[in-house]
């Protein structure tokens, strides 16, 4: 069953935070479309929404004192949508991209982005770049944002390079371990996730850091991504806290 399901939108930091905390949460934010669609209203109108919600959470994470916040922004999948869609997904990427730069100095909070830029509009690399420049020296939490990320690709892109490098015989493929694959993830240096949050009611992976959660708890929740609120996080918070994690021992 669910963990969680919507009640008001009333949460603040005064609920008691958990004796263990994931060191890195990674979240499918899914179900703007829906959303908005219960209400009658465009499927860009629920991706507006849900990018305030973005904002609300990823502040919520860093108070609460998670170091690693990966969020899955856009698929590889995504550009399959009707073309309006993709374009007003776009669109909140560079007004969240240019609010971060001006807004979120404040925060202790370093960008980065992951996933394959080329398709991207010029302008929107542009931006990536300076977000990730102006908070490389911030030494709180990091947000990675996943745009046009797969699970899949990503573990291709991975191969790729160390095919390359195997064929300048820069790398032995003897000495290829689990740990010399991450090394080529877009995650390298980072921690694998301990906790995967899919808020919309589905339970599906959906291609999202494949290898990295090998060993994630997962908690899938009935809510909508507009409607998510820091107390569904906190909910969550507590659901890991009780969870043994054993990581194939006893």
């Amino acid at each position: 069953m669910p963990l969680f399901k919507k009640k008001s939108r009333t949460a603040s930091l005064q609920t008691e935070t958990p004796s263990v905390l994931p060191r890195h949460i990674g979240i499918i934010m899914d179900g703007n479309g829906r959303w908005a669609k219960k209400r009658n209203l465009p499927r860009q109108a629920g991706h507006a929404y849900g990018a305030k919600v973005f904002r609300t959470i990823v502040k919520h994470c860093e108070k609460r004192g998670i170091g690693y916040l990966t969020v899955y922004a856009f698929s590889t999948e995504n550009w399959a949508r009707p073309q309006e869609e993709v374009d007003a997904i776009m669109n909140l990427l560079r007004d969240y991209l240019k609010e971060s730069l001006r807004d979120f100095k404040k925060e202790n909070i370093r960008t980065r982005f992951i996933g394959d830029r080329g398709p991207l509009a010029p302008d929107i690399q542009e931006l990536m770049e300076e977000a990730e420049a102006s908070t490389a020296h911030k030494d709180g939490m990091t947000l990675n944002i996943a745009v046009n990320y797969g699970g899949r690709h990503e573990l291709v892109h991975a191969m790729r390079r160390m095919a390359s490098e195997a064929a300048q015989g820069r790398l032995n493929p003897d000495e290829i371990t689990e740990d010399r694959v991450s090394d080529y993830l877009y995650t390298a240096g980072q921690p694998d996730p301990d906790l995967i949050l899919r808020p919309s009611g589905e339970y599906r992976l959906s291609n999202f850091m494949i290898w990295q959660s090998a060993y994630a708890e997962y908690v899938f929740q009935d809510v909508l991504w507009p409607d998510y609120t820091t107390e569904a996080l906190d909910a969550a918070l507590k659901e890991y806290a009780k969870r043994n994690r054993r990581f194939g021992g006893i």
